[in-house]
């Protein structure tokens, strides 16, 4: 069995490191306690992770060349979960949003 690499693990860790300190992209979403809002039945969560691992780019040779957009992709999907009136622009793709 293979792992997945080194770059992408510890990107994966950072991510849900943030998620969870409530440290997520604090710019876009200053002053939103999402915590509890993702943990609600519907696992928002779920899509937040789908999200984040569906834009992350991964090279060939395992290093993470966009880690920043992907976890601004998943911070506008958190902000337009706990703030209707958010407009995510660009609009996201199907791709983007595939539960796989």
């Amino acid at each position: 069995m293979s792992q997945l690499p080194e770059d992408v693990r510890s990107t994966c860790r950072y991510f849900a490191f943030y998620i969870a300190n409530g440290t997520l992209d604090v710019e876009l979403l200053d002053g939103i306690d999402y915590r509890s809002a993702l943990m609600q039945f519907g696992s928002p969560l779920e899509q937040v992770f789908a999200i984040f691992t569906n834009v992350l780019d991964v090279q060939p040779d395992g290093s993470v060349t966009n880690a920043g957009d992907a976890m601004y992709r998943a911070a506008q999907y958190v902000r337009r979960h706990c703030d209707p009136s958010y407009v995510v622009e660009p609009p996201f793709e199907d791709w983007e949003t595939e539960l796989v």
